[in-house]
This record gives structure tokens, sequence and C-alpha cells, in this order.
């Protein structure tokens, strides 16, 4: 996929459900190619609403979301998802599928018949055994289903790359080396990542740019290095008083 091509561009992109409730309100921003990005903020803050108004699970009610220039409701919504790779916090692998088969799916829809190289190849690049592809979803650990759903979220070679909670069912250690391995998949494939996650330690440490959500707004918009110097406003401030107190709580345990 051209660098073009997986930048993003909200314009006064707002949703508004039904009594009312604003979910995102006016978000205007540019997303270059490339980028690794975080969207932060509590519980209800909008970020999951605005990630899916790019892959269309979710129609704003006004502005405009762009891909490379182009309005994602150019095209009919499964050749839009076909560009880009999807990864949730349920996974939603197919219970009577195998690993392989949940893997080609999209291969499947696209046409595509003979998939067994290309399922070997992505079960490669997530660090899963190839004798897992036999195996039914629940016969592996939740890690190792989440591989599979990243596995299957890039099968159709995706330039853009939406991940919605993807480690919150996971322990700490599976989700710290989890998402090492997505950080890594994304430097190596020069993917655009869009990451939704409530924890703004992982946000630090994972992603170059952060933008912080409050009442569906964007309150803040800042590298990692900038929100810990405390200069990214009083919402952004809070959330990394976590990791931080946290941080510190420890280092005196150490001593």
């Amino acid at each position: 996929m051209p660098e073009q091509s997986r930048s993003l561009t909200f314009k006064n992109v707002s949703k508004v459900y039904a009594g009312g409730a604003k979910a995102v309100d006016g978000v205007s921003l540019e997303i270059a190619a490339g980028s690794f990005v975080a969207l932060v903020g509590a519980s209800g803050s909008g970020k999951s609403t605005l990630l899916k108004t790019i892959n269309r699970l979710i129609a704003p009610s006004a502005g405009e979301v762009r891909i490379g220039g182009m309005p994602v409701d150019a095209e009919p919504p499964h050749l839009l998802r076909r560009r880009i790779g999807y990864v949730f916090q349920n996974i939603g692998l197919f219970p009577h599928m195998s690993v392989a088969q949940n893997v080609a799916i999209g291969l499947r829809l696209a046409g595509e018949r003979d998939t067994a190289a290309r399922v070997a190849e992505l079960l490669d690049l997530v660090e899963l055994a190839p004798e897992l592809g036999t195996r039914m979803p629940d016969a592996l650990s939740g890690g190792q289903r989440q591989r599979v759903g990243v596995a299957r979220a890039l099968a159709c070679r995706p330039g853009l790359l939406l991940m919605d909670e993807p480690f919150g069912a996971l322990d700490p250690v599976t989700r710290d080396g989890l998402g090492k391995a997505i950080r890594a998949l994304h430097d190596r494939m020069a993917l655009t990542t869009i990451l939704v996650t409530h924890d703004m330690a992982e946000a630090l440490l994972l992603a170059d740019r952060v933008l912080v959500m409050a009442a569906g707004r964007i309150v803040a918009d800042a590298g990692p290095r900038e929100l810990l110097s405390g200069k990214a406003g009083a919402v952004a401030d809070a959330l990394v008083a976590v990791p931080r107190e946290q941080a510190h709580r420890l280092a005196e345990l150490e001593k």
C-alpha cells in the first residue's frame, strides 16, 4: 500500500446517538502514514467510537473520515475493510474453525483459494508454531488467540492496523510481550497503527504519539516525553500520574 494511502484525516467528526448522547464531538485530526498513535482516555471518552468511524463500523453523524485523501464511504464497506486490519479485545475467532481457517477467512472472502503458504507465513510472523494451525481456538491460551487475531488482521496485507483494547483480557506478562510484538510488527511492516487503550503506561511505551480524549474531544496531542513532562494539560497529567505513582511505590519497595 503506497505511503500516502495509509494517512488518516478526520474533519469535524461527530457522533450523536439516539437520545442526544454525544460520543464524539467535532474531532479534526491528521495522522501521518507510518505513525503509531495511541488513543487514551477514561471509559466513555469516545476513543473506541472514533476508531470505529475509520472502518465504518460506526457512521459519524457529521464530518468526514479520509484514508489517503479518499473518503471512507467512497467504496462498499467490505472493500474498505480488506485494506484495514482490525483487532479487538474479544478477539472474535470462529470457534468451529481451526486456527488456519480463522487466519485465512479474509483471504478466502477476497477470492484466494490456495492459502496454506500465506497462513504459514502469518503464523510465523506472530510467533506461533506451525502445528497450531490445525488446533481449534478453545485449545489455545488467551495470548495465543490474540496472536491469531493479529495474524488474521494482517492476512490481506493492510497498511492500516486498528486495535481496540486488544490486550485488556490478558495477564500482565502476556500483555507486555504481545505489546512489544505488535510494536515490532508495526516497524517491520511500515504500518500505520491506531491503538485504543485505557492504560497510559502502555500508550507511553508503545506509541510515538498519544491522543487523550475526554467527553468526545481530543484534549491532548503529544509525544510520550512531552506527556511525561507535564506539558499536555490536566486530563493528560491525571492519566500519567497513575503509572508514575505506581513506579514510585515500586521503587520504595525496592529500597
